[in-house]
C-alpha cells in the first residue's frame, strides 16, 4: 500500500493495474467482508426458521436488518474517515463486525438475530467504504474505474464461494458455525489491516466533524445532478440484484425443490456472470468512455429484466430460462456498476470519505426496502 502523502503519479502510476499491488488485494478482501456476510448463510435460511421456530419470512427479515444497518453505517463512516483517516475506522469496524459475527452465531431469538445483524452490518459498513476511499485518494475517473473492477474481481469470488462454503459448513457443523467461520474471516482482516495498512489520507485533507461542514458536503454531493444520476443508476440496479439474493432461497429450495448444495452451485454460476462482465467492462475503458459503458449496461439490464416479466405472467419460464435471465440481469450488473462508482466533482477530491458514503448509502437503502414481502 502506497505510502502517506505520497503523490498521485508517484504512488500508484497506471501501470500498477498490469499487475495486482498488495495494497489493493487486502482492500479487495475487506471489500468482499459485506458480500460474505450476506451470501454465506443463504443456504441455511430453511435451516434456520426450523431450529428457531420462525419462519421463512423472518429469517429473510435478518437479511433486510443487514442491508438496513449497512445502509446507515456508510454515512457514518464517511465523516470519521476524512476525519481520523483512513486505518483507524477501519479497525474499528471490524470489532464491531467481529462482535457482530459472534452475537449471531449465539443468537437464541429472531430478535436477537435481527440486532446481531444489525451490528454486523455497521462493523461490515467500514469494508464498503474505506477501501474505496483509499482508492479515490490515489485516482480520478478511468483509472478508479480500472482499479474498482480489479476489486469486484476479488470481492466477486465471494459471492461464487460463500454459498458453497456455507452449504457445506450447514451440513457438517450446523448454521451457527457459518457466522462462527464469518468471525475468524473479521479477525484475520483486522489482523492483516493492523500490521500492513497505511494512512493514505494527507493530513491537509483533514475535515472536522463539524455538523455544518457535514451537511453541507453532503448537500452539494446531493445536489450534484451527475454524481445522483450515477447514485441512483447503482441503486436501483442493486434494488434488483439483492432481490434475488433474498428470494432466491425460497424460490430454488422451497418450490423449486432444488438442494442447498445446489443453490449454491446457480447462485455461483449468477456470481460468476457479474464478476466476468465488470473484467469485460474494465477492458473495455481503454476504447470506450465509462458513461458509455454505463448506458449500454442499462439498456440490456432493462430488455433482460422486461423479458423476464413477460415470461413470467405468460407462464412460459421453466427453470433453465428463469436462470438465463438471470445470468443476464447480473451479467449486467457487472458490467455498469464499477461505471456508477466514478469519483465526484473535483472539488469534492478532499471528501473522499463522504462521498463514497452517500454513494454507498442510496444503493442499500433501496436494496433493503426491496426484498420479497417487505
Amino acid at each position: 500500500m502506497p505510502e502517506q502523502n505520497t503523490p498521485q503519479s508517484d504512488a500508484m502510476p497506471p501501470r500498477f493495474l498490469t499487475r495486482l499491488p498488495g495494497w489493493l488485494l487486502l482492500m479487495g478482501l475487506l471489500t468482499a467482508l459485506g458480500p460474505l456476510a450476506i451470501d454465506m448463510y443463504l443456504p441455511a435460511f430453511s435451516a434456520m426458521a426450523g431450529d428457531l421456530g420462525i419462519s421463512h419470512g423472518d429469517v429473510e427479515r435478518t437479511l433486510a436488518s443487514y442491508l438496513f444497518g449497512l445502509s446507515l453505517a456508510q454515512l457514518f463512516y464517511g465523516p470519521l474517515a476524512d476525519r481520523y483517516g483512513r486505518k483507524k475506522p477501519l479497525l474499528i469496524g471490524l470489532c464491531i463486525f467481529i462482535a457482530g459475527s459472534i452475537g449471531c452465531a449465539l443468537a437464541t431469538t429472531i430478535d436477537q438475530l435481527v440486532l446481531s445483524r444489525i451490528a454486523q452490518a455497521f462493523g461490515g459498513a467500514a469494508g464498503m467504504v474505506i477501501p474505496r476511499a483509499v482508492i479515490r485518494d490515489n485516482f480520478d475517473t478511468r483509472d478508479a474505474s480500472r482499479a474498482l473492477s480489479i476489486m469486484m474481481l476479488i470481492m466477486g469470488a465471494t459471492p461464487i464461494l460463500a454459498p458453497l462454503l456455507g452449504a457445506q459448513i450447514l451440513v457438517l457443523t450446523g448454521w451457527r458455525w457459518i457466522f462462527h467461520f464469518m468471525t475468524a474471516v473479521g479477525g484475520l482482516l483486522l489482523l492483516a489491516s493492523a500490521l500492513t495498512m497505511r494512512e493514505t489520507l494527507n493530513p491537509l485533507h483533514v475535515i472536522p466533524l463539524k455538523p455544518s461542514v457535514i451537511v453541507r458536503n453532503f448537500s452539494e454531493l446531493l445536489h450534484h445532478r451527475r454524481f445522483m444520476c450515477y447514485a441512483l443508476a447503482g441503486a436501483f440496479g442493486s434494488a434488483g440484484m439483492f432481490s434475488y439474493i433474498a428470494g432466491s432461497p425460497r424460490i430454488f429450495i422451497d418450490l423449486l425443490g432444488v438442494s442447498p448444495q445446489g443453490f449454491s452451485i446457480l447462485f455461483g454460476i449468477n456470481a460468476a456472470a457479474l464478476i466476468l462482465a465488470a473484467q469485460v467492462s474494465a477492458r473495455m475503458l481503454n476504447r470506450h468512455t465509462p458513461d458509455a459503458l454505463l448506458a449500454r449496461a442499462q439498456h440490456s439490464q432493462v430488455v433482460v429484466t422486461v423479458a423476464g416479466l413477460l415470461l413470467t405472467l405468460l407462464g412460459l419460464l421453466p427453470m433453465w430460462l428463469l436462470v438465463a435471465c438471470l445470468v443476464g440481469f447480473m451479467a449486467s450488473q457487472g458490467f455498469g456498476k464499477p461505471q456508477c462508482r466514478r469519483p465526484g466533482p473535483a472539488r469534492a477530491r478532499p471528501t473522499a470519505g463522504r462521498r463514497v458514503g452517500p454513494d454507498g448509502h442510496h444503493p442499500h437503502a433501496v436494496r433493503g426496502k426491496c426484498r420479497p414481502g417487505g
